[in-house]
């Protein structure tokens, strides 16, 4: 199987397993465009239109190597599929090939709308999915696109089966009835693993990483010195729960591979108050205390959940002015009683998702709950919180509607701190994710990966899709944090995503996990060199210096390596 990398775009060296050709053929069951035959009830044809433009890539992102491979221009050739009865009609073609088994496809190409249905300025969710031949569907992507401007296709999918399938098809509908739909250019592809892996390190290297020079004096030309890093300024948690902390395997691995937490279940409204005025916060008292013992920061997760099923009943029986209480009396009961505890609070999670609140409150509710949490507590940074937002998949979670959402809460006053992606993620592609991390930060807020959970039943997968979404997330500048929604089987919301069995013993994605965080930390030895200076380049964060005198004797210096573009040039009181 050949690879293409997805940042570069070779079609060249691509073993495509369909393309969008133009030309006509019959295949004796109706009008066929370049394999392309009609899905359900519509009528298909070709037309010229001009290009959609190529982003060129997004300043926050790019590396000096994307320069050498510009993505290339549209054909301007499309496939239109007219007189469509319904969202299930479109388009259909068998792939050349039958994809392979557990092997990861990329999904690219643009879409339009067209037709008296497409008014200007509307738009629609385009579906593109990719079905084996039994039917079932093993993945695709979903693009919102206006009508008079072409969308880009983000998508993805893998069979996990042990056997691959005999052969697979890409369908593309979507629009409703009356709307047409234009596909050009779509493509189907094998990821190349190596060749983003690559890319990403150098991006790493750029945007994680300084030359350090550390000024000794003359005195010490020759002297044996040591820098070791203490501590990584990009943190990566975990969520813990009362259960989870009562195993001993449980909390040695915690304490030692991860730096934040935040808490699964026990600070959400539904736990804290399942009953009408009966609150108890004993259950997060006690992880909290457990933290503090652990030296490890907690992240408040969450003030509110705006999905109306995990609202629990007693709240959702209340309306207007009670409600409105209720929500008042909240806020008052958690924010102050943890005043100047969290450094982030997530205040009303997965609002692309659900609208309880704002339904029954007004438009306003979500931004006065970001603007009474900074009034009872100035002190952390306020985040939206949401899924689906990286994988391309869901209408309702573009990063295009987080940003708008991000954008009204803002007009409204809220003080919005940062931005969650949550990551429970599934078959991801490397530049899948990075797209949307450029398009959120256009806002200029950090953005942290809150809930990441990856899951792959094979582990060997399991461990090559957390590395992806691991390096993607490390390597991208907007990106400050990222928590794991859970790491050992048997305590975790998803299954096929642990990183640690229930007997504590590590499985590849674990070991990959610790791998990386080693590979994340700079350590450097050597002598110092007649200027007395030691130069070395190391990962942003906080290190040790270690000079051994010609007396034998250790002398020890701790400094930190911040962001910046030139050498970091430090006078060492040593």
């Amino acid at each position: 199987m050949a690879f293409t990398e997805m940042c570069c775009w070779r079609p060249q060296e691509t073993t495509h397993l369909v393309m969008n050709h133009v030309e006509h053929c019959e295949d004796g069951g109706g009008l066929a465009v370049a394999g392309w035959t009609p899905s359900g009830s519509c009528t298909l044809s070709v037309h010229d239109d001009p290009a959609p433009e190529t982003p060129p890539p997004h300043p926050l992102s790019a590396t000096e190597d994307d320069a050498d491979e510009p993505r290339p221009r549209p054909s301007g050739r499309y496939v239109l599929a007219a007189h469509r009865a319904g969202e299930r009609d479109g388009l259909c073609r068998e792939l050349s090939r039958a994809p392979a088994a557990k092997v990861t496809y990329r999904v690219a190409g643009w879409v339009g709308l067209q037709g008296a249905g497409a008014a200007d300025g509307c738009c629609h969710a385009v579906r593109v999915e990719v079905c084996t031949d039994d039917g079932r569907p093993v993945g695709g992507g979903v693009v919102v696109a206006e009508a008079g401007k072409w969308g880009e296709i983000m998508g993805s999918f893998r069979v996990d089966d042990d056997e691959p399938p005999r052969c697979a098809k890409v369908f593309v509908h979507g629009p409703p009835a009356g709307v047409d739909l234009k596909v050009m250019d779509l493509q189907v592809f094998a990821v190349n693993k190596i060749a983003r892996l690559r890319h990403l390190r150098k991006k790493t290297d750029k945007v994680r990483k300084r030359d350090v020079v550390l000024k000794l004096g003359r005195r010490t030309g020759g002297t044996a010195i040591r820098v070791v890093q203490v501590e990584n300024s990009f943190p990566i948690g975990a969520c813990i729960n009362k259960t989870a902390i009562q195993n001993p395997a449980f909390v040695d691995f915690f304490t030692k591979h991860f730096d934040w937490a935040v808490l699964e279940n026990e600070l959400k409204w539904y736990y804290t108050e399942a009953v009408q005025g009966q609150v108890s916060y004993s259950d997060a008292d006690e992880l909290i205390a457990f933290c503090d013992r652990h030296g490890k920061p907690v992240r408040g997760h969450c003030i509110f959940w705006a999905v109306e099923n995990a609202v629990q009943p007693w709240v959702r029986a209340l309306n207007g002015d009670h409600l409105r209480a209720a929500v008042e009396g909240r806020l008052r009961s958690l924010v102050t009683r943890y005043g100047g505890r969290f450094p982030h609070y997530e205040v009303n999670n997965e609002m692309l998702h659900g609208a309880f609140f704002q339904q029954r409150l007004g438009d306003d509710i979500n931004a006065r709950m970001f603007r009474e949490t900074a009034r009872m507590d100035p002190s952390p940074a306020l985040f939206v919180n949401d899924y689906n937002v990286e994988s391309a998949n869901d209408p309702n979670a573009t990063p295009e509607r987080y940003v708008e959402l991000v954008t009204d809460l803002q007009k409204r006053g809220a003080a919005v701190g940062g931005i969650g992606v949550q990551g429970h993620v599934t078959h991801p592609v490397g530049d899948v994710i990075c797209d949307a991390l450029d398009k959120l930060a256009v806002t200029g807020l950090p953005v942290w990966i809150t809930e990441l959970d990856v899951s792959a039943a094979d582990e060997a997968v399991r461990a090559d899709d957390l590395e992806i979404v691991l390096r993607e997330a490390f390597a991208h500048p907007a990106v400050e944090g990222i928590m794991l929604w859970g790491f050992m089987q048997g305590n975790m919301w998803r299954s096929h995503a642990h990183l640690v069995d229930a007997d504590g013993k590590l499985n590849e994605a674990g070991h990959r996990y610790v791998g990386l965080r080693q590979e994340w930390t700079s350590h450097a030895r050597g002598q110092v060199d007649g200027s007395g200076h030691f130069k070395f380049r190391g990962f942003h964060g906080k290190y040790v210096v270690q000079l051994t005198t010609g007396a034998g004797e250790m002398k020890h210096q701790q400094f930190d390596v911040g962001k910046g573009d030139g050498p970091l040039v430090l006078d060492m009181d040593l």
